[in-house]
């Protein structure tokens, strides 16, 4: 019986984990017994909620790679260290900025979310002798809740907007330049909030809570879900997280029967397109997605990470990365920072005991170049707009950078792609002859018009003016011809996939505003019924 294998470029992808002496030791991780993925990272700096005495705090470490040690940075850190402590309480949270990889935020059962900005400086001199650590200090404090701040998370697109997640069951959305107030509440939450998740766009939030509802709304318009369906039946921990541009969201959760699932639903109704069972172990789930259309799941408690390639509404599972230090939380890298000349299209930090362990996840190739099939463009580190222009209605699409060349575009428009020169053929050079022949004289190159010249003396030998171009110039003729075909097929192709994906995004903008409506007209009517009785 014949077994069909479904091709695909990542079905050999492998989780390469990084020797001890790259890794971080010596790491002391929070006990706090919140839900959260304990770390964070960005292009440059990784934080850690971190076990303090006398108040919350975390520590700010350089980035550690699975292929080389860190420049000047011990492998075993001090028992004394800098660290960010401003915090009252215990640090519940943090995330990075993606448009500045030395801005962090973070949040603490203290109600407080405090913004901080790191110096290369303050990493010089690490462990050597006389050496006095000195404390990060923020440069923004924010009275966010009279409760705990459960999440903090990024704006993708917009300049310095923050949402956070609060006690008070609400998220609210901040201008750092302007942090005096929320700009906009979003309620309706029955219970504590468990994860939040952006769209590639950040125009819609999706929310998964404890009273096991899966929730999207306008993050610009104060009030409640414009969508609102029942998500897993367990009230353990869910985990949301968007999929790129393919308007779906994937969720991790609880079965009733205490079973561990995924499962994906489309943005438009909030249908559910498929759930899968996983096992039934007790640690929660993090998912993690990458432009690669890959998912990939890690069990807190577990030693394994899964990965699965979606395609056709269905996730098919790849592989799995096997490890016996059970991880207690994991972030990824931002793909713009990782490393294509090892054919690694994803890295994941893992928090285990003491330590932090980087694991590259590796398309296996032979080839030294660039491998374009695998890298699509990634997230760049440059905002589409600012915080005042994105809480005035402006949206706009996400820019993104080519891995292969580092330059920065909006996705809606092509990528600008780097010439690459066009082979030569070498020719010998010409020996001298007693007359010219028409066969040798011809250039290997496509011939060019050549200036009139004022005819002379009419001689055999020198009718050439207009010679017949070589079988070698036809050729090379009709191959640059397929090219430019071939190129402005391309352009055209990447032009209308831009207008449909754009297109899409209004009509989901218009739904949501439509729902919104819908929601404040059956808000209004119950208040007006109620004072009618």
């Amino acid at each position: 019986m014949s077994r069909f294998v479904r091709a695909s470029k990542y079905r050999h992808v492998f989780g390469q984990p990084a020797k001890k002496e790259y890794g971080i030791e010596n790491v002391k991780v929070t006990n706090s017994a919140w839900d959260t993925n304990i770390i964070s990272a960005s292009g440059q700096y990784i934080g850690v909620n971190w076990n303090a005495s006398g108040g919350g705090a975390f520590a700010i470490l350089p980035l550690p790679s699975p292929f080389q040690t860190i420049s000047g940075f011990p492998q075993k850190l001090p028992d004394s260290l800098p660290l960010a402590r401003s915090h009252t309480a215990a640090v519940l949270d943090t995330d990075w900025s993606p448009h500045n990889d030395s801005v962090v935020a973070s949040g603490g059962e203290d109600g407080k979310v405090m913004i901080w900005k790191v110096e290369e400086s303050q990493f010089e001199g690490w462990g050597s002798e006389g050496w006095v650590p000195q404390d990060f200090d923020p440069v923004a404090r924010i009275d966010a809740s009279p409760r705990k701040i459960g999440q903090v998370l990024f704006h993708p697109t917009a300049a310095n907007v923050l949402a956070s997640a609060s006690g008070e069951h609400t998220v609210k959305l901040w201008d750092l330049a302007n942090p005096e107030e929320a700009r906009s509440v979003l309620g309706g939450h029955g219970d504590a909030i468990q994860s939040l998740a952006f769209n590639p766009t950040g125009t819609l939030l999706a929310t998964t809570c404890r009273d096991r509802k899966l929730r999207i709304f306008d993050p610009r318009t104060n009030g409640e879900a414009v969508r609102v369906v029942d998500g897993h039946g367990g009230i353990k921990g869910s985990r949301v997280a968007w999929m790129g541009d393919l308007d779906k969201i994937a969720t991790t959760g609880f079965s009733k029967m205490s079973d561990r699932q995924v499962a994906i639903w489309e943005t438009g109704g909030l249908g559910n397109v498929k759930t899968i069972a996983l096992d039934q172990s007790s640690g929660v789930v993090m998912p993690f997605w990458t432009d690669n259309n890959i998912l990939f799941l890690a069990g807190k408690g577990d030693g394994n990470v899964r990965y699965y390639e979606y395609e056709s509404d269905t996730l098919h599972a790849l592989s799995e990365h096997k490890s016996s230090d059970p991880q207690r939380g994991m972030c990824f890298l931002p793909r713009r920072a990782l490393n294509v000349a090892e054919c690694e299209i994803a890295r994941a930090y893992k928090v285990h005991g003491a330590s932090i362990e980087p694991i590259g996840f590796i398309v296996p190739r032979k080839s030294d170049s660039f491998q374009s099939d695998i890298f699509p463009p990634a997230a760049s580190s440059e905002p589409s707009l600012n915080a005042s222009e994105f809480f005035a209605g402006k949206s706009a699409p996400r820019n993104l950078v080519d891995l292969s060349s580092g330059v920065s575009y909006a996705s809606s428009a092509t990528p600008p792609s780097i010439p690459t020169p066009a082979p030569t053929i070498s020719l010998p050079p010409p020996s001298p002859a007693v007359a010219p022949v028409p066969s040798r004289s011809n250039s290997y190159n496509t011939p060019v018009a050549s200036p009139v010249v004022p005819k002379q003396e009419p001689a055999p030998l020198t009718q050439q003016a207009s010679p017949s171009p070589s079988p070698v110039a036809e050729s090379k003729r009709s191959q640059t011809t397929d090219s430019d075909a071939s190129s402005a097929l391309k352009e055209e192709n990447a032009r209308l996939t831009s207008e449909l994906r754009e297109a899409r995004e209004k009509i989901r903008n218009l739904e949501v505003q439509v729902e919104s409506i819908r929601a404040n007209t059956r808000k209004a009517a119950e208040m007006l019924s109620a004072g009618l009785q």
